[in-house]
């Protein structure tokens, strides 16, 4: 009896069951509970209990009386269940307790007495609307808070006391519209407060944040980029604020700043970037820049400059852009691109130029290009002199455009392309139109086609698909290769001055 007993347990803790857990809970180990849709905290949870999670529940109120016997509980999280008030001195006996997360609940004030161990807490999505100078008070060791989509409306150390040793804050979603300095938190590294009503931050805000390395101020109503900002910096989010000009000299110190985003904002030109010697990401898609920035950061790996007014591309614009890997041209105006412009960027290998004006692929790209789109400019057509050079191309763009024909010496150069999207140009439907996309699907090429344009019998099919015109163009070979071989015993001694129409080149064409 005793053996089956064993056998029994030994069992059901091979399935994760376990006899002790309570209603609603999961007890994965004697260490991990879980539970889901309860109506309180369960009790009968084991004592040996180290990380607890309580998610879609209905618990209105936490209380001492619900963990006296989680002695060794280190995490607790309770995910949207309802939570709308915390009585005092609920945690303060938790020890052991390192991570308290009680995300997407109703609490409307941060919960009284935290334990000294703390090292996590995280009270997003809640209803808070004011931080008080106790309570973070005897937290010496917490390294993470976070206070997102709350209701806080401003920040200031003469209202609260951040422990020294904070690490990351994030207040992104609340309602602050105006914060003041210094605030004493040495080792902080990120802090977040995006999406709030700032409109200044004070030049004091930032004399103690020298460890300071990830920085996000995005979606704001800021007209300046804060000054004073320290040296640590790596990253700088400033998008979707009311920025009309960028003051790099007022920037020029931040030594080891490698990415700035500027999206989404008023500017209209841009002057001094280059004073940033270490950047290689720069985003400032999304404003009103008419033409490229002077000079750039020679370190600079990603340019994104999309969605804005650019109307020409010239060889001088890039010509100390050695390391750009990415650049992001789409949605602008660009009628003009120079031949060679990005010649000197032997590292590009991301080229976005959709929905522009251009009438023909620019000429002289690098060939370290790896994928090129062109969709919705008006290219008429596709020239071997364009494309000769991009070995290395696997992915190319052609959707919207007005091309009609494909020239097979164009594309046989490509001998890593995979993916050729061509959806949305007028084609005429010739067979030598098939015959391309035959070789290039022979060779591996993904082709993703469209309709016909011309001629009219043909107009609406998928040339990539219609049966009809697969049977059409087949009897066109046979008609073919029996005038080649009517042509050739009629007048043997003109073969050498024979023309070939277009259409016969392409069927003798050989496949790699």
């Amino acid at each position: 009896m005793h053996l089956l007993y064993a056998f029994l347990v030994l069992l059901s803790l091979s399935d994760g069951f376990y006899p002790d857990c309570p209603g609603r809970c999961s007890c994965d180990s004697v260490q991990l509970v879980q539970c889901y849709r309860v109506t309180e905290v369960p009790s009968g949870i084991p004592s040996t209990t180290k990380k607890l999670y309580i998610s879609h529940s209905k618990i209105q109120h936490l209380q001492l009386s619900n963990f006296t016997q989680m002695l060794a509980l280190e995490d607790f999280i309770l995910l949207a269940s309802g939570t709308e008030s915390v009585e005092n001195d609920t945690f303060k006996t938790l020890s052991t307790l390192k991570t308290l997360e009680l995300w997407k609940n109703k609490l409307r004030r941060v919960p009284s007495a935290l334990p000294t161990s703390l090292e996590v807490l995280k009270l997003n999505d809640n209803s808070i609307y004011v931080l008080h100078g106790s309570d973070f008070e005897g937290l010496k060791k917490l390294k993470t808070l976070e206070l997102k989509n709350n209701l806080i409306s401003s920040l200031s150390p003469s209202m609260l006391s951040f422990p020294a040793s904070l690490q990351s804050l994030m207040l992104d979603g609340n309602n602050i519209e105006s914060v003041a300095g210094p605030l004493a938190l040495p080792q902080l590294k990120f802090m977040s407060m995006e999406n709030n009503k700032l409109h200044l931050i004070p030049a004091s805000f930032f004399t103690f944040l020298q460890s300071l390395q990830f920085l996000s101020f995005s979606g704001n109503f800021l007209t300046r980029i804060p000054i004073n900002l320290p040296k640590s910096l790596l990253s700088l989010k400033m998008e979707r604020n009311q920025l009309k000009v960028v003051r790099f000299r007022d920037m020029k110190h931040l030594e080891n700043l490698s990415h700035l985003y500027l999206s989404e904002n008023s500017l209209t030109s841009i002057e001094g970037a280059q004073l940033l010697a270490n950047l290689t990401t720069l985003e400032l898609s999304q404003n009103q820049l008419q033409m490229l920035p002077l000079r750039l950061p020679v370190r600079l790996q990603k340019l994104d400059i999309s969605n804005n007014l650019i109307q020409r591309v010239t060889v001088q614009d890039f010509q100390d852009l050695r390391d750009l890997k990415h650049l992001f041209l789409d949605n602008n105006i660009v009628s003009l691109f120079e031949a060679g412009a990005l010649q000197k960027c032997s590292q590009l290998s991301n080229l976005a130029l959709e929905q522009n004006l251009l009438l023909s692929i620019p000429l002289r790209l690098p060939g370290t290009l790896a994928r090129l789109d062109l969709k919705g400019n008006a290219i008429q057509d596709i020239a071997e002199r364009e494309l000769k050079d991009l070995k290395q191309l696997q992915v190319l763009n052609l959707r919207n455009n007005k091309i009609s024909a494909l020239d097979l010496k164009a594309l046989e150069g490509l001998p890593r392309l995979r993916l050729l999207y061509l959806d949305g140009n007028p084609w005429n439907c010739t067979c030598s139109l098939l015959r391309a996309r035959e070789v290039l699907k022979a060779k591996g090429t993904d082709v993703r086609g469209g309709q016909c344009a011309a001629p009219a019998e043909r107009q609406g099919e998928s040339w990539m698909s219609s049966k009809k015109i697969m049977r059409q163009c087949e009897h066109h070979l046979r008609l073919t290769e029996k005038s080649k071989e009517t042509k050739k015993k009629t007048k043997p001694e003109e073969h050498s001055s024979i023309r070939i129409n277009i259409d016969d080149d392409y069927y003798d064409y050989e496949i790699d």
